[in-house]
């Protein structure tokens, strides 16, 4: 069993993103929703000890950032630009209710690109995990703008096929 420090490090890394874009769905400012993201790891960090390993952590991680967001908006009462209470909750629960949606896109994507050549998987990298542009694609990998953008667009198309033929199958195996 894992340290309760190496549990919470990989969980957040996790959900990381998940959680990132559920504040910014529900705070207007940039810098507000990253300062409120920053405070909810450290409330999650100080109560993870209450978190039950195994439970979905997506979702306690989501009820802590919603109540960092419902304390940011009580300091900040006079901000004229404020979304009311029944919004947030309407954002939140459509959040939750579409969440589990996005972790199933999610893992299917993972097992596609994982099926993919080691070119393509290469090319994919470099352009959205390191953020290359198509040039310096193109000039690391000594190959023209065109080829590489003509390639990056088949293996999107591809890994939207396996994505839902993967959703589809595990939709008919729900049933």
């Amino acid at each position: 069993m894992p340290e309760p420090a190496e549990e919470f490090v990989f969980l957040l890394a996790r959900h990381e993103r998940m959680l990132r874009a559920y504040v910014h769905a529900l705070v207007p400012h940039v810098q507000d929703a990253d300062d409120i993201l920053q405070e909810a790891k450290v409330r999650m960090w100080r109560s993870f000890s209450q978190f039950e390993s195994g439970t979905n952590f997506s979702a306690w991680a989501r009820k802590v950032a919603f109540h960092q967001v419902l304390s940011y908006r009580k300091r900040r009462k006079r901000d004229r630009l404020d979304f009311s209470d029944e919004f947030l909750n309407t954002v939140a629960s459509e959040y939750d209710n579409s969440s589990e949606d996005l972790e199933h896109r999610e893992r299917a994507l993972h097992g596609c690109i994982a099926k993919l050549p080691d070119e393509h998987r290469e090319v994919l990298q470099l352009r959205y995990q390191e953020g290359f542009s198509l040039e310096a694609m193109a000039d690391k990998l000594q190959r023209t703008v065109a080829a590489l953008y003509r390639q990056l667009s088949r293996v999107r198309h591809v890994l939207h096929e396996c994505v839902t033929r993967q959703l589809n199958h595990a939709e008919e195996g729900a049933n």
